[in-house]
């Protein structure tokens, strides 16, 4: 699968396994790390939903459009397809990963 991130800042920090260990702890930047990895290797979004350690699911209200997959609890990568259509996970083959974060 093809990914980009929504802004150089978040995309230098996801590339830097230090200053993600210094943001997010050594769990959860390594679990951030194995998302991105795993996205990276998927031919497409229905991969990541066979994944039962990512629990790829899409959101609803202010993140309408976007899916998330679970990093550690409570946390969650967002990102948005941008390409495809939601109804055909095979279709959606390129994202733009969003942010970290605990939406709950």
């Amino acid at each position: 699968m093809e990914i980009s991130f929504a802004n150089n800042k978040f995309q230098r920090l996801c590339e830097d396994s230090h200053d993600l260990k210094r943001k997010y702890g050594d769990i959860q930047s390594s679990r951030i790390i194995q998302r991105i990895n795993e996205l990276l290797s998927a031919e497409d979004l229905y991969d990541i939903s066979k994944l039962p350690q990512a629990r790829l699911h899409f959101l609803k209200g202010e993140w309408k459009g976007c899916f998330a997959v679970d990093i550690q609890h409570p946390y969650r990568l967002i990102a948005e397809p941008r390409n495809g259509d939601a109804g055909d996970l095979k279709s959606i083959t390129k994202v733009v990963i969003i942010k970290v974060i605990d939406y709950h």
